[in-house]
């Protein structure tokens, strides 16, 4: 590894927002000798190639693996095994793989189950990105400023535990260790059931017709703007956290079920309760 930089070879799996805007980080930065990047559609990886987030680009996962000194995953969540089980014959001894799922329990445990210790991978997942997707929307800037949650130390082979915070830290993110369960069961409190929310609230302005558009607000735009992501980013985020979506989205149908009931009734102080409630609680959770 030249010491100039924090990897020779990277490999980056998915060049889609996340995957491209990792690319011309390092690139931007100098962190990296060359960006391989690879795509199941030649168009990405020509865009990805043309916008300069990678230098090399490959529709076989296990060529572009081979001799890389960081691999960093960044397809659904779902295929996280299966790229991990492909890469897993060709990693050098040295090699260091990631993750930017938006789910850690399923894909760590898998890890851990079929790669010996110390373990080379470990999962991460920047809170960063946008409803927009695809290489055209990269930029180099995208972590800067973000949170990036890392998979707390725990048998891992103690340098790629290291590399693989430094990486985040160098392109921008706060870096926060986190229990692959914990992240999962925060995760799906504030990012996975609003998302499901806000699909719903989409879906149900559509069904009153062309009528409704007129009296979209920036509410609505505000509340909704989610729901524009990937169909199968979020499939895969449901398929690989049921459990603790599960829970949630369970809690929130019980206290739209006790508003509708308020809402029938006319009780306006039980009504005043659920909106002042709600209040506060927002500011509590965005007290800095």
């Amino acid at each position: 590894m030249n010491m100039a930089k924090l990897f020779d070879t990277v490999t980056i799996i998915g060049v889609g927002l996340l995957g491209a805007s990792l690319g011309l980080a390092l690139k931007q930065k100098a962190l990296a000798g060359t960006v391989r990047g690879v795509g199941r559609r030649r168009p990405s990886l020509d865009k990805a190639l043309e916008i300069g987030a990678i230098d090399e680009a490959y529709l076989e996962v296990a060529e572009a693996a081979t001799g890389a000194d960081l691999i960093v995953i960044c397809t659904p969540a779902a295929a996280v095994p299966q790229v991990l089980d492909a890469v897993r014959p060709v990693c050098g001894k040295s090699a260091v793989v990631t993750d930017v799922a938006s789910t850690k329990a399923v894909l760590c445990a898998h890890a851990k189950q079929s790669w010996a210790e110390p373990y080379r991978f470990v999962g991460s997942h920047p809170m960063a990105g946008s409803e927009k997707f695809g290489p055209e929307h990269a930029k180099a800037e995208l972590y800067s400023g973000s949170v990036c949650f890392v998979e707390q130390f725990n048998g891992h082979a103690e340098e790629a535990h290291t590399a693989v915070m430094d990486l985040w830290e160098k392109v921008g993110a706060r870096v926060v260790q986190v229990e692959p369960e914990m992240h999962d069961a925060m995760v799906a409190k504030t990012s996975h059931v609003p998302h499901i929310v806000a699909s719903a609230l989409s879906q149900l302005i559509e069904n009153g017709g062309a009528e409704g558009a007129p009296f979209i607000g920036s509410g609505f735009i505000d509340t909704t703007r989610v729901a524009e992501g990937r169909p199968e980013i979020w499939r895969d985020i449901c398929l690989t956290n049921p459990e603790a979506i599960e829970t949630n989205l369970s809690e929130v149908i019980r206290l739209l079920r006790e508003a509708a009931d308020a809402v029938t009734r006319l009780d306006g102080p039980q009504l005043e309760k659920f909106f002042r409630k709600g209040r506060d609680a927002r500011l509590r959770a965005l007290e800095r």
